[in-house]
């Protein structure tokens, strides 16, 4: 098997519209109407695996947002020979480059990523590797996945004589599901962002960093913006990200929960957050478990369950969060009872004070979504050391 060829970090490349067309297939190169869309992947966390493949064929752009995959006006990226990804090679600013297409002026509002079929090879073009277990597994693509997989929210301007510069962000957690005893699905959750220099940096004890289960994200809102697993060394990236204010959460098994607190990322610049001689380093924590199912849950309609944490100043953070088993509608998530630990940013050479948020210690949201269908929420009283708290979810 084979990792990610090209892998480049993000440092450096030049934002949206900042480059003169250079080019690409499928148009008049230098025309005064056409401009070039470069595209990147990278990745988040993914959940503990050990190595997430996929082998990605072309990706195809179409300016209505409701164009079948037999209409005209597609326009695609195609390599050749497809090019096998290990996603969990992309993280910390790291990107696979996918290439670049002219394309006439105007707005893009549909974007399809096409795999490999699997093919029932024994060596399939779309694999997962667990970490408890030596053995490659086969991900099911999607039914349809000839005609691709739409990525939520794609809408791109293609200005004349412009570089419409941008990254794909395919999230191996939420996009590897669980269908039943030793078989898994693989259904893409991808998100289009601009490939911007932006983004938050900082370190962690690299002692900490060999569980698999390290998480580090910018959040807003509750809402995970970009994730990411520190490296060996302990360094992390969090890259790239839009100017603005975040929240920082750092996760991971059995220890407490890091929170810093509006960390402002500037345009075109790296925030650091701390330094290698005050990695973060949090306390070992007693944990509890939620466990439940949400229902109901097939290959076409499953529910995604977030576990939040509610700070005293501030927003919730989210913890956990993935969709359910598909075949059983099962979901189940370790959860330290530590009160977590907060600190509000300070820009280096500023040290950051951690305070332990003692009101929110053991006090976790459970919620549910499905597409289509209101959120379900249920507060959870606060989770003892050991204790195990079962909540279900019914749809509608």
């Amino acid at each position: 098997m084979k990792l990610v060829r090209n892998l480049k970090l993000s440092l450096g490349v030049l934002a949206v519209g900042s480059l003169m067309a250079c080019g690409g297939g499928g148009g008049g190169g230098g025309s005064a109407a056409t401009g070039t869309l470069k595209l990147a992947m990278t990745d988040a966390p993914a959940c503990g695996y050990e190595s997430v493949n996929v082998t990605i064929e072309k990706v195809r752009v179409h300016q209505s947002s409701t164009a079948s995959d037999t209409d005209s006006g597609w326009s695609e990226i195609v390599l050749s020979p497809a090019l096998e990804v290990d996603l969990l090679a992309l993280q910390n600013g790291a990107l696979a480059e996918l290439g670049q297409v002219t394309l006439p002026t105007g707005s893009y509002n549909q974007m399809r990523l096409v795999l490999a079929d699997n093919n029932g090879a024994s060596s399939p073009a779309n694999w997962v590797k667990l970490t408890s277990n030596i053995s490659v597994v086969e991900l099911k693509t999607p039914s349809g996945q000839q005609s691709g997989v739409k990525a939520k929210q794609f809408n791109i301007d293609i200005g004349a004589n412009q570089l419409a510069n941008f990254v794909i962000d395919f999230d191996a957690c939420k996009s590897v599901v669980i269908a039943g005893s030793g078989k898994y699905l693989l259904k893409p959750q991808l998100t289009v962002v601009p490939r911007l220099i932006s983004g938050v940096a900082g370190f962690v004890a690299p002692a900490l960093t060999t569980t698999g289960f390290t998480n580090l994200s910018l959040q807003q809102g509750g809402v995970v913006v970009k994730a990411t697993a520190p490296a060996s060394n302990g360094t992390f990236m969090l890259q790239p990200v839009a100017p603005g204010s975040y929240t920082l959460v750092m996760t991971m098994l059995d220890r407490t929960t890091t929170v810093v607190t509006n960390v402002v990322v500037a345009a075109d610049t790296v925030t650091s957050v701390n330094t290698a001689l005050t990695a973060f380093a949090p306390a070992v924590s007693a944990s509890g478990s939620v466990t439940g199912t949400a229902t109901p849950a097939v290959e076409t309609l499953e529910p995604l369950v977030r576990v939040l944490q509610p700070l005293t100043a501030g927003p919730a953070i989210e913890v956990a969060g993935r969709f359910v088993d598909i075949t059983t509608g099962s979901y189940s998530y370790p959860l330290v009872v530590n009160a977590p630990m907060v600190a509000p940013y300070v820009a280096l050479p500023g040290a950051l004070v951690f305070a332990a948020d003692t009101a929110a210690a053991g006090r976790y949201t459970i919620e549910a979504s499905l597409t289509g269908f209101t959120t379900k929420t249920t507060v959870l009283t606060p989770l003892a050391v050991g204790a195990m708290t079962m909540t279900n979810f019914i749809f509608p």
